[in-house]
């Protein structure tokens, strides 16, 4: 696989998915790397990732139909979260496995006790 074309679709990932994901959501991914690469053989951005629910890396890697695969990996495991994202779905589906969960009350408990150690030291 060309390394250009490698290149192109790890931009254009990235642009699509800090285009479309608020940025606050993004930083409680707690990014700390970003790197275009080649995944089961198919053109691909990684994120290294320190969210709440999960740390390692999210691959999110371009298919044959014009589909984004989403993996989740780390030393333990490497797991598929869904094989037909589209562009404008790429930040929800990652903050619900990496940061927020399903359970939308317990997230914003969470979320209030973290700003109650922020304020109150």
């Amino acid at each position: 696989m060309e390394k250009e074309y490698v290149m192109n679709v790890a931009k254009t990932a990235r642009e699509q998915l800090f285009g479309m994901t608020p940025t606050m959501v993004i930083m409680s991914w707690g990014v700390s790397g970003m790197y275009a690469t080649v995944f089961k053989d198919m053109p691909a951005l990684m994120l290294k990732v320190n969210g709440r629910l999960f740390k390692g890396f999210v691959v999110i890697a371009l298919n044959g139909s014009d589909y984004y695969e989403v993996y989740l990996n780390n030393e333990k495991e490497t797991r598929l979260i869904s094989d037909e994202v589209c562009f404008d779905e790429l930040g929800e589906l990652i903050d619900r496995h990496i940061e927020r969960g399903d359970n939308k009350k317990e997230y914003d408990e969470f979320c209030s006790s973290q700003l109650m150690k922020l304020v109150t030291g």
